[in-house]
């Protein structure tokens, strides 16, 4: 995966696991199962809006609370191609870098785009283009390994070499 480009939804500051994927339904580790609820409880069109491909921007601290991978996974199974935050939790950071989700810390981005815009992002530059208003922003790059583990869908996969 070089590129992902789709229509952002949007969201605040400290948007926590719990509210990614609410603990009601972390009885399940099928990732179909959990992307049905991706989002209900700040967002409850997200799941019935949502396309393959989409992106979610957010403000500071996207992914903090808990760190179990079930948030990640819900994002990634509901189609979501990237999330685009000014910062994001540590431990949801690497948890969907192991999980394959593609994430970009980039301030001005997560400042500037807004919901409905169509935003394609290059993972080999950092560079985000925001299509609805002509504007690019730099975040930074995925290292060549990262990437890897992104193409490979998660490190478990990077590491069985498929």
């Amino acid at each position: 995966m070089k590129a992902a480009k789709g229509t952002v939804f949007k969201y605040g500051d400290n948007v926590d696991t719990d509210v990614i994927i609410p603990a009601r339904y972390l009885n399940s580790s099928d990732p179909a199962e959990l992307a049905a609820h991706c989002m209900e409880d700040i967002d409850q069109e997200f799941i019935r809006k949502v396309q393959k491909g989409d992106i979610i921007v957010a403000d500071k601290n996207f992914g903090c609370g808990s760190s179990r991978e079930h948030a990640p996974i819900a994002i990634k199974a509901a189609g979501v191609s990237c999330v685009i935050a000014e910062t994001f939790a540590r431990i949801f950071y690497r948890n969907a870098i192991n999980i394959g989700l593609p994430i970009i810390e980039c301030p001005e981005a997560a400042a500037n785009i807004d919901a409905g815009d169509v935003v394609e992002v290059n993972f080999d530059t950092g560079v985000i283009t925001d299509v609805t208003k002509g504007t690019t922003y730099k975040g930074q790059a995925f290292p060549e390994f990262m990437q890897k583990i992104i193409a490979a869908e998660g490190l478990i996969n990077y590491i069985n070499g498929q």
